[in-house]
Formats: C-alpha cells, sequence, structure tokens
C-alpha cells in the first residue's frame, strides 16, 4: 500500500524541512507561557507567516501568508515541525480565537485594523468573559454598558481573564439591553487596557505565577461602534470565539510536539543505567498515549476537511476541547513519573530537567481542564447538543410553604 502524498506534496515536504534546517537557529527557546510573546517569538512568527508555516490560510491584505486550504499541507507542516521538535507560530487569544473570529464577523474596517498587528504578535489580546457568578451559565453575566452620549460606560468585574495584566486590548462581553433576554441583551466589546477605570488584579495559580487576573471596570468609557457584530447580538459572537477557543485548547498539534519531546527525554534519561524507554511500564503507558495522539490528529483533519467543505462539524467539533485537555494533561503526568524523583524537582533545582516545563505542564493543563468550559460542562454539551440527549434534569424548588418550614 502506498501511503506517499504524491510528488507534488512531497516535494512541498522537502520545502518545509528545509525551512526548519535553514532557520533552525532562530527558533525561539523556553516553555513559552500565557504572557506577552517575547521578541524573538515575534521575530519567528512573522518568518513563519513569510514562508506559509503560520496564518496560512489569512489573506494577505489582512497580513496573512494568503494561500488556499490545502488539507495535506496543513498536515505536512505539522508533521515537519512536529519531527524536527520546532516551535510552531503564536497560539493565544488573539491569533487563534479573536482573529478568526474578526474574519468571519467583523467589518473590512475592523479587520484592516486589528489582524495583521495582532498575527504579528504586536497587539496581545485578552478576553472579558466569565464573571464571579456566571461562569458555566456565562449567559447571566452582570457587566454592565450604559448610554452616555456616543459612549458606553462600562461597570462590573470579571476574573480568571488570561493574560490581562500584559494585554493591550480585551474583547469584552458586556450587558448593554438591560430589558432584553438574558441571550439578547449582550455586546460583544474591544477596548484598549489601558482605558481609564480598569484596575487588574492578579490570582497566584499551582504554577507558581498569576496566569489569570480578576478585572474591575469602574465608569469605563467605550465608544459603542467598538463593537464586533451588532449591538445585543454578543451572544452569537461570543459563541463563535468559544468555537475557536476550544479549538485552540485541543490542539492535536500540541499534543504531537509534546509527545516527540518525551519519546526523546525516555531515550536519553536513564535510571540505574537503564533507558527509560526500556521499561516495559513506562513504554506501554507512552504507546497507549501515542495512540491518542494520532487519534486526535487525523480527528483534527476530519474537521479540518468539513471546514473546508463548508459543513457543520457537528458532534465531532464538540469533542475537541475535552479530549485534547484531558491528553494534554495525561502526557505531562507521564513526563514526571517517567522521572521518578527528579520529575518533583522545580524552581531552579541543579537536579532540574527542561527548566521545569513537565512540572509547569502538569498543573496548567489542570487548570484548563477547568477553564474554557469545565469536562462536566463539556460531556454535557457532548450528550444535549451532539447526542441529542434529554437535559440534565433540575433541581426541583422548594413551594413557598417548604420553604418556610425549613427556614
Amino acid at each position: 500500500m502506498d501511503l506517499s502524498y504524491g510528488p507534488e506534496y512531497e516535494a512541498f515536504r522537502a520545502e518545509v524541512q528545509k525551512f526548519l534546517i535553514d532557520f533552525k537557529d532562530q527558533a525561539p527557546r523556553g516553555i513559552g507561557g500565557t504572557g506577552r510573546p517575547a521578541a524573538e517569538t515575534i521575530h519567528w512568527q512573522k518568518l513563519l507567516i513569510e514562508h506559509g508555516y503560520a496564518a496560512r490560510t489569512i489573506p494577505k491584505e489582512y497580513g496573512g501568508y494568503g494561500a488556499e486550504p490545502d488539507i495535506l499541507k496543513s498536515r505536512i507542516i505539522s508533521e515537519e515541525f512536529t519531527a524536527a521538535q520546532m516551535p510552531g507560530g503564536i497560539a493565544n487569544q488573539g491569533v487563534s480565537m479573536f482573529v478568526p473570529t474578526l474574519l468571519e464577523l467583523g467589518t473590512e474596517e475592523q479587520k484592516q485594523k486589528w489582524i495583521r498587528p495582532t498575527l504579528n504578535g504586536d497587539i496581545v489580546w485578552c478576553q472579558g468573559y466569565s464573571e464571579p457568578g456566571s461562569g458555566s451559565d456565562l449567559a447571566s453575566l452582570q457587566t454592565k454598558g450604559t448610554e452616555d452620549g456616543d459612549d458606553f460606560l462600562v461597570n462590573g468585574q470579571k476574573i480568571w481573564t488570561s493574560t490581562a495584566k500584559s494585554a493591550d486590548m480585551m474583547f469584552c462581553l458586556v450587558r448593554t439591553e438591560p430589558d432584553a433576554p438574558k441571550h439578547k441583551g449582550i455586546s460583544y466589546l474591544i477596548f484598549p487596557m489601558d482605558t481609564p477605570g480598569i484596575e487588574v488584579r492578579p490570582l497566584v495559580t499551582m504554577t507558581g505565577n498569576a496566569e489569570f487576573n480578576e478585572v474591575f471596570f469602574t465608569d469605563v468609557r467605550v465608544p459603542q461602534n467598538q463593537i464586533i457584530g451588532e449591538r445585543g447580538q454578543g451572544w452569537f459572537v461570543a459563541n463563535a470565539t468559544l468555537g475557536h477557543e476550544r479549538g485552540m485548547l485541543g490542539d492535536p498539534n500540541a499534543a504531537g510536539s509534546r509527545l516527540a519531546e518525551i519519546t526523546q527525554m525516555m531515550m536519553e534519561e536513564t535510571v540505574d543505567g537503564e533507558r527509560l524507554m526500556d521499561n516495559p511500564f513506562l513504554r506501554d503507558r507512552l504507546v497507549k498515549l501515542q495512540s491518542r495522539v494520532l487519534t486526535m490528529q487525523y480527528h483534527g483533519m476530519r474537521l479540518l476537511t468539513a471546514r473546508v467543505k463548508k459543513e457543520s462539524t457537528g458532534v465531532a467539533g464538540l469533542i475537541v476541547k475535552l479530549q485534547g485537555c484531558d491528553l494534554n494533561h495525561d502526557l505531562a503526568a507521564l513526563a514526571i513519573d517517567a522521572m521518578g524523583e527528579i520529575g518533583v524537582l522545580y524552581d531552579g533545582s541543579p537536579m532540574e530537567r527542561s527548566r521545569g516545563k513537565w512540572q509547569w505542564r502538569y498543573m496548567f493543563d489542570l487548570g484548563l481542564i477547568i477553564g474554557g468550559g469545565t469536562a462536566q460542562i463539556q460531556k454535557n454539551i457532548i450528550s444535549e447538543r451532539g447526542l441529542d440527549m434529554p437535559r440534565e434534569p433540575k433541581p426541583v424548588k422548594p413551594a413557598p410553604a417548604d420553604a418556610a418550614k425549613s427556614a
């Protein structure tokens, strides 16, 4: 059986391989993070866009490469970058979530203004969605925008806001139509994070870093024209963004890169003179995870095929975030377990491996199983919307007389 992609695609593969050899010294190093990209990362991003390995299908007039969608070429890029253990393009809330939302629903003026600098890493975005009382039931959010001339005055609070302390801009859900039903009274506003009245308070996580933040708004003045979509239709726009967020959090290419790193580590690290790869228990765990990574990668091709054909991904698109976040956490767990006693060392210990990235990933990925829609919420979405199962029953509220007796 011939599993090659054919002469045209193998020639393209050779081009990608040559790029990775020629420019390997310019690739950024380090474990990354959720803040502002480093200068070397921004340089790498621009280099990838120039050669068509990032922002590949985004039109040139907006700062992308401008190629036609090609599933096999996308797959080849992923395969070769993973095999070479080279980083791909920037994946953050601006590039991976806001840009595709803008391409779908933004005006021409908004696309021209925001997409290019966002793709290049020159503008960093954060997402103002969750609130202390509105997490799983996001549509119950209470941050309000009241009309004041040509502006909205925004008051309220957001929480678990990634990157807020280093972001230039926020895309934010604000209730602008107080008399409308909760899903129809929301608008999707964008504004600079240095606007007067915004206060950011970092939230330290299990990693020891402040990846998340609380954000408070006190009479924050936002022009009414700084809105994506129509006024009061923010829930529709927000769901488009959430779809891209779930794809980012369940990226099979990222899982493939992690698998390659763990495989190399197990080939090189030894315990009592024996390679980790020669330990049958650890090797069995690695092979099981490899099968899950391959499943995710081929599932990703299935989804890409549907998008190119403009077909609904249906239930196939709903499982990505759930599977991807669980898989990444299990990959990090294997890396830590395989290193044994060394696996618990971090924060500059002399015996620390890989600058503690596996420890950071293990703790941070546990948070991602909760963030972006908890695993439990994802399962409900899959069952109810994807499999058309009955909705989960809600607890019966006690009658007024019963409530008085219990008091």
